[in-house]
Formats: C-alpha cells, structure tokens, sequence
C-alpha cells in the first residue's frame, strides 16, 4: 500500500483515534491487545480504511463542482469464513464515526427465494452444486441490478431505500428472502457502499477447465457469464482477500458452527458442515487461480487491493 512508517507517524493521532474506536467496538481493553489483536487492527483494518478512503477521494475527484457524486461500490471478494464480514463491520463503523454515510451488502441478500430455488432444483436434477443456494445460478440478478442502481442514485439527503435481506434460517435453512418489512433502511447522500461476497470477481473459464475440476461446474460457470453485468461492473475499487488453502474454508465453518452449539443455537454437525462447504470448493478450485493472479472480473491495479491471509484469518505481513 505504500504506506511507510514516516506516512503513518504523519497521521498518528488519526491511527490512534480509529485504533481506540475499533476497540470500543469490539469490546476490548486497548491497553491490553494481544499481538494478533494488535496485527488485526493496525495492519489490517485500519489501513484497509485508510485505503478505502483514498479511493473515495480518486472516486470524487472525476466529478465537477456541484455535480451529484454517486457512492463508490467497494467490492470484497473473500471465501466464507474469513473474516469479511467483520473487516465490513469494522470499516463501516469507522466510515459513520467519520461523519460518512456507507451501506453495506452481501450477494447472499440477492439469492432466489424459496420458490426459486425449488425451481433451480428441479431444472438441474442430480446436480448438488445446484441443489441448495450459494453458486452461480441461485441469485436473483435482475433484482441485484435494481438494489445496485437505486444505491448508486442514492446522491441527495432526504432519499432513502430500503436493502434487501436474506434469511438463511427459514424452511429448516434452505433459506428464504426476509419480509421486506425487516429490511434495513439507508439514507442519501451515500459515501459508499461495501458490498461482499465469496465469488465476487469470478470470471468464467474454457469448459474443458472446469470440467476437469468437476463435471458439474459446466452448467454453474455457463452461469457466471452474467454475473458481470448483475454484479461486478458496478464495482469501481477491490479488496481481494487471498487464503494460501481452500481447506481453511471447512475448518473456520467447523469452528462457527460448534461456537454455535456450544451457545445453545441450532448449528450443523460436522457431517453436515462437510456436506455444506463441499458444494462450494470445486469453485473454489476452478476460480481462485485466476482471480488471485488477473484479479477479479473488470478490476484495474490502481483500484485493487489484495491481502493475504493466515489460518488464524490475521494478515500476512510483508518484512
């Protein structure tokens, strides 16, 4: 990123400032951070935040005075279990303690209902790719246009929508869209908007490619060629979030759902989890490659960020 320690020390006070509001944030005592807590925080969302916000200015700048500047639509692309959507959290936490409106989104607010769903099951027979909601052909994407446009349009004070939610709990976690009366409502003019999701950025492959990973991936990446219009052409920066092992993925599921029992909520067994994150890996497979060495679907160097990631979700850190 460029950022040196003459550069941070320039702006210390604001570091300091974002480091003690993410601690309030999560509820820890910023006298006694452990290394990994510390690691978290100064180098990894801070100066992902700091990145963010200098996009925001490059976004700014190509508009004139007293044009309406629509928000710019940060896109996270990151496999389940990660940390995504806790580094969103974090972001859009410090973004309103700023004085900035941001709205944040998921792909998992854009799948097919239920009857959709049922719909792609019943066309794809014996495909288990397929037969439960996550890869590509289990979104709605005329409905992901109209949210993305009508947030982009979102300029002026006083104009609202509403964004759409998911709830991966209804019909015994095959999952429905939520009632549209709890969806969550934002309000213009927008800054930004982070937007997140696994298989952001994919970019279909040659058939014989994914075939070979796995014969059923043929129909899901035929798919995916219209998922740059629905989704990443509306995404002007990029945060790649780069795992060294598509494995991590069952593990850190492993870890959630038994945090889950141990609470006392309903979560998977580990069968199930096995069941669950094998529909998602042949993806992950055929796709991760190509979006780590050519970055995501439409993105430009100067607009991409790419960090890599541990086991323990911390960031990689360059000597």
């Amino acid at each position: 990123m460029g950022l040196t320690q003459e550069k941070v020390a320039e702006s210390i006070d604001k570091w300091l400032f974002y480091g003690s509001k993410l601690c309030r944030l999560f509820q820890l005592d910023e006298l006694y951070l452990t290394t990994p807590q510390k690691a978290r925080f100064y180098h990894y969302y801070i100066p992902v935040f700091v990145w963010c916000e200098d996009q925001i200015s490059q976004h700014a700048s190509k508009f004139k005075d007293g044009e309406e500047i629509p928000p710019l639509v940060i896109g996270f692309s990151a496999p389940q279990g990660c940390g995504k959507t806790t580094l969103v959290f974090a972001l859009d936490y410090l973004f309103r303690i700023t004085g900035r409106n941001s709205a944040t989104l998921s792909i998992d607010d854009f799948y097919l209902t239920a009857g959709g769903q049922a719909e792609l099951r019943e066309q794809n027979p014996g495909n288990t790719l397929l037969e439960l909601r996550g890869n590509a052909g289990s979104h709605d994407l005329p409905f992901s246009v109209e949210t993305l446009t009508a947030l982009s349009k979102l300029t002026k004070e006083g104009m609202k929508m509403k964004l759409p939610r998911y709830d991966k709990s209804a019909y015994s976690g095959r999952g429905d869209r939520a009632d549209s009366s709890t969806w969550q409502e934002v309000e213009g003019p927008l800054t930004v908007v982070l937007y997140e999701g696994w298989m952001l950025g994919f970019k279909p492959l040659a058939n014989e490619v994914v075939k070979a990973v796995d014969p059923q991936l043929e129909i899901v990446n035929k798919n995916l060629g219209a998922y740059y219009d629905a989704w990443d052409k509306f995404i002007k920066a990029w945060i790649v979030i780069k795992i060294q092992d598509p494995s991590c993925v069952y593990q850190w599921r492993l870890q959630a759902e038994i945090a889950m029992r141990q609470a006392g909520k309903p979560g998977m067994s580990d069968e199930e989890v096995k069941d669950f994150v094998s529909r998602y890996l042949p993806a992950y497979k055929a796709y991760l490659p190509t979006l780590y060495s050519e970055g995501p679907n439409g993105s430009h160097p100067n607009h991409l960020l790419l960090i890599e990631i541990d086991e323990a979700r911390n960031p990689i850190l360059g000597i």
